[in-house]
């Protein structure tokens, strides 16, 4: 009430009983006032015709505040008389006073006497009460919140500004907005203009009276012609809209409690299975760990002890404390579950057998029991064994010692290192096993004391007395056999001795002829593995003069190699007198295998060496004959080709002749190109032979196939390039009206910034050119941003240049008309008969067969309300042809 009261409620000067209204308000409030009243009467079977005669008795006032309030009057007067009438009239005025209006200086005799501004101020009154007072927009009541409701519902359409209930509303398009807002299929408000608005208020009222039962409450001429529409009868006919389109916020409401309650439900059964998957997960750990601290009992072994002591601080510091949080948040979900419970009027919940608080308590009581005492004994089990371990590890030690000291006196006691060294070597051999003799004898108290500590262990029932006992054994064994073969060894390398005395002399006679022979093999070898690489028979032949030179020396040669074998053998037979199977010559390191292997080499490479002197001969004198060959076809195919690479470029720089005259000397290009095919076969057979013979070098001439070749693919590509380019633009030039001049225009321009001949321009020689042909870009930054705009076009994968197609292809469309989606749209409309849509019958009428089932099976199902079997969205299928929506 508080809302609207200061403004219409407490009215003595604007209800002035003197005063008069503005003659065009009232015939507008007459006109709305009866529209309003007549649209809740018809409700009760009847309406009014003047509204200031019509309620003079009463009966209609009183029925009309039935009708709207919904509530039983007193029994109304059914006299004719005028205190009849006033009794009635004063009835209706008590029931809106009962309301907690007040009525000021409208009484019941004005009402009765028929009195115009009374009687509209009643109504107005009654208006606002049953019609505006209840209108609620974010906290703002009856005219600030329906101006509200008008301006957030109109918020989005253009030409609407819905400031106040007169002007506002003059034009009719706010009318329309607030209608397309709700029903859109009512009308299409883009369609609507500002400056039509009898054509508007016409609209919006038809439309509200045909679909919405909202009755013409507003004249249009009286809109448009007053200067100012009366406020009143705006309002009142904008809150029946209000009042018809509530019911969808009510919809919207409803959902909204609904969506609240489910979400409170779901959040409370997410809880649930929380607790629930949180109190099992907390039960089955505490089952499977106290078990574990039950058990007071080790392997016996200090590590083993130690690793389980690790576990149960590992459980105390990481393991324990987690499940004690866990258990604290399952505690507190339970009691935040069953407070939203309460809060929201659902049962309490009641978890599942076994899994209730006091369930977990009691199990998490027994864990705390098991731990108590767990980490004492462990602490004393392990002081315990660390005592016995000690003695242990002593015992580890010492046998660590001696079995580190033992570790290959047996491989080297049993070596026959002796038998493959030279007679310094065993001198030292026999020093170093002096030594050892020495240390073996040493080492003899340690062996003792290890013995006496496995004794100990085994009286004191150590766990690991198995393996105590036999590792004392295996050490025992051991130094019994070292022992007997360091006995053994001394023999041995006392009688090598006396045997490598005699040997050393050989070796040394050995050694002074073996080294110059092995030098000159080295060199003979060299000279006949040489590679060469010559170019002339001239070349070859001096080759094959040294060759025979080496020859006549081989036969001294032989006599050398065989005295040199002789002492060689004689080393071996000495050494497997006494069964040394490798004697090393300390003198040099060239063995007898070695100087056999090559002199055998040198006598299979001497043939081998003429052979390759005399293929290399031949091969020479046949390359020669290539060479020739190849360039006398290359000196005449190189330069054709250049020829016709110039003749074809020049046919698109110089643009001579209509565009069809250039294509037909391109095709000339081309089969003139297809009937040289013949000359760069045979090149390439002669290159195939040149190249089969390894020849890099020709100085019969500067081409090679290599340049031929790509030479070739540059002119058919240019040809093929050039034909698709003129085809291109001929189909441009008769498709988009483009004439010859202007074709010619475009290709001059484009020709004479391509500098480099790449048939694509860089940005910069693009805007150049664009400007040369007349575009008039700025140099500011809307230059920029238009300029950008057009590369976007021209170059939609921003590769970074401009292609002539391209080019082509915007300054065609920037010159020549085009189809539209909206024409494409407008024909199937015609073909329809003006229907929002089409049927496949109508398609194959009007269309070729194959463009009709092309549209048939791609055009999707109409589904508007007018629909009918069989009915295609022509709309749709319009837009998507222009790349404006999927097919």
């Amino acid at each position: 009430m508080d809302a609207y009261e200061d403004d219409y409620m407490d009215q003595p000067d604007e209800w002035d009983r003197e005063g008069l209204l503005d003659p065009a308000w009232e015939k507008q409030q007459k006109k709305t006032f009866t529209a309003w009243c007549n649209s809740h009467l018809r409700k009760a079977g009847t309406q009014i015709e003047n509204i200031e005669e019509d309620f003079r008795n009463g009966l209609k006032l009183m029925l009309l505040l039935e009708v709207i309030s919904g509530e039983q009057l007193p029994k109304p007067d059914r006299g004719k008389m005028r205190f009849h009438k006033i009794a009635n009239v004063n009835k209706a005025l008590d029931f809106i006073a009962s309301k907690g209006v007040k009525l000021v200086s409208i009484g019941a005799e004005e009402i009765v006497d028929g009195n115009v501004k009374m009687t509209l101020g009643m109504i107005w009154t009654i208006i606002l009460r049953f019609a505006i007072q209840d209108i609620t927009v974010e906290e703002l009541t009856a005219k600030e919140g329906l101006l509200l409701w008008c301006q957030r519902k109109t918020a989005p359409y253009k030409n609407v500004n819905v400031q106040n209930f007169h002007l506002s509303f003059k034009d009719g398009l706010a009318f329309c907005a607030l209608i397309h807002r709700h029903r859109p299929d009512l009308l299409d408000y883009h369609k609507l203009k500002k400056e039509n608005p009898l054509e508007n208020l016409n609209l919006a009222f038809d439309v509200a009276e045909k679909y919405l039962d909202i009755p013409r409450m507003l004249d249009p001429e009286d809109m448009v012609n007053s200067a100012k529409p009366d406020e009143r009868s705006v309002m009142a006919y904008v809150s029946s809209y209000y009042h018809a389109f509530s019911g969808a916020q009510q919809a919207e409401t409803a959902a909204n409690r609904i969506c609240k309650v489910l979400k409170v439900n779901q959040e409370n059964e997410r809880l649930m299975e929380e607790y629930e998957r949180l109190a099992s997960d907390l039960l089955d750990w505490i089952r499977k760990t106290t078990p574990w601290l039950e058990n007071r009992t080790t392997d016996n072994t200090l590590p083993g002890t130690q690793r389980k002591l690790d576990e149960f601080r590992d459980y105390r510091r990481k393991q324990k404390p987690p499940k004690l949080e866990e258990k604290a948040r399952l505690e507190n979900s339970f009691n935040t579950l069953q407070t939203r419970l309460r809060l929201s009027n659902r049962p309490a919940y009641l978890p599942t057998e076994g899994k209730m608080v006091s369930d977990i308590a009691n199990a998490w009581k027994g864990l705390e029991t098991a731990e108590k005492g767990f980490e004492e004994w462990l602490l004393s089990e392990l002081q315990r064994l660390e005592r016995l371990d000690h003695l242990a590890q002593k015992f580890r030690h010492r046998c660590e010692i001696h079995e580190e000291w033992a570790v290959g006196k047996e491989e080297m006691l049993q070596s026959k290192d002796f038998k493959s060294c030279s007679l310094n070597e065993l001198k030292a051999i026999k020093k170093k096993h002096e030594a050892f003799e020495s240390d073996l004898a040493a080492h003899q108290d340690r062996v003792e004391q290890i013995a006496a500590i496995a004794q100990e262990l085994n009286a004191l029932d150590y766990h690991d007395v198995v393996a105590v006992n036999s590792r004392c054994q295996r050490i025992c064994d051991q130094w019994d056999k070292l022992g007997t073969l360091t006995a053994k060894r001394r023999q041995a390398l006392d009688e090598a001795e006396r045997i490598l005395e005699k040997i050393d002399t050989l070796h040394l006679d050995y050694a002074k002829r073996a080294a110059p022979f092995n030098n000159w093999l080295d060199g003979a070898k060299e000279d006949l593995m040489d590679m060469f690489i010559v170019h002339s028979t001239e070349e070859i032949q001096a080759l094959g003069d040294a060759h025979e030179q080496f020859k006549n020396t081989l036969p001294e040669a032989d006599k050398e190699f065989n005295a040199i074998i002789g002492l060689a053998n004689e080393v071996t037979r000495l050494s497997q007198s006494i069964g040394i199977t490798k004697v090393e010559n300390p003198y040099t390191t060239v063995h007898p295998q070695d100087l056999a292997h090559k002199w055998s080499d040198v006598k299979q490479m001497v043939p081998m060496r003429d052979k390759v002197l005399q293929d290399e001969m031949i091969k020479q004198q046949n390359n020669e004959r290539l060479r020739r060959q190849f360039a006398a076809k290359a000196n005449v195919v190189g330069p054709w080709i250049e020829n016709q690479l110039d003749a074809v470029a020049s046919i698109g720089i110089q643009m001579k002749g209509s565009l069809e005259d250039q294509l037909n000397k391109l095709h000339q290009f081309d089969k003139a190109v297809l009937q040289y095919k013949p000359n760069m076969d045979e090149l390439e057979r002669y290159n195939q032979e040149v190249q089969e013979s390894m020849i890099f070098e020709n100085r019969y001439t500067h081409y090679t196939m290599e340049t031929l070749r790509v030479g070739w693919e540059q002119l058919l590509t240019a040809i093929a390039r050039n034909i698709n380019e003129v085809e291109n633009q001929i189909l441009t030039r008769d498709s988009k009206g483009i004439s010859e001049d202007q074709m010619n225009e475009f290709r001059l321009s484009f020709n004479h910034f391509d500098k480099n001949r790449s048939r694509r321009l860089e940005p910069k020689e693009f805007k150049a050119c664009l400007v040369s042909l007349g575009y008039n870009i700025r140099e500011d930054r809307q230059g920029d941003a238009d300029f950008q705009r057009i590369m976007s076009i021209v170059d939609p994968n921003h590769s970074g240049y401009v292609t002539f197609d391209a080019f082509l292809d915007f300054m065609t469309r920037e010159t020549a008309d085009t189809d539209t989606a909206e024409q494409v749209m407008q024909s199937f409309k015609i073909l329809a008969g003006d229907k929002p849509f089409i049927t496949a019958q109508i398609l194959r009428q009007e269309l070729p067969p194959d463009q009709a089932e092309y549209c048939i099976q791609r055009m999707a199902p109409y589904t508007g309300r007018d629909t009918v079997p069989g009915a295609l969205d022509y709309m749709s299928f319009s837009t998507a042809l222009y790349g404006e929506s999927d097919l």
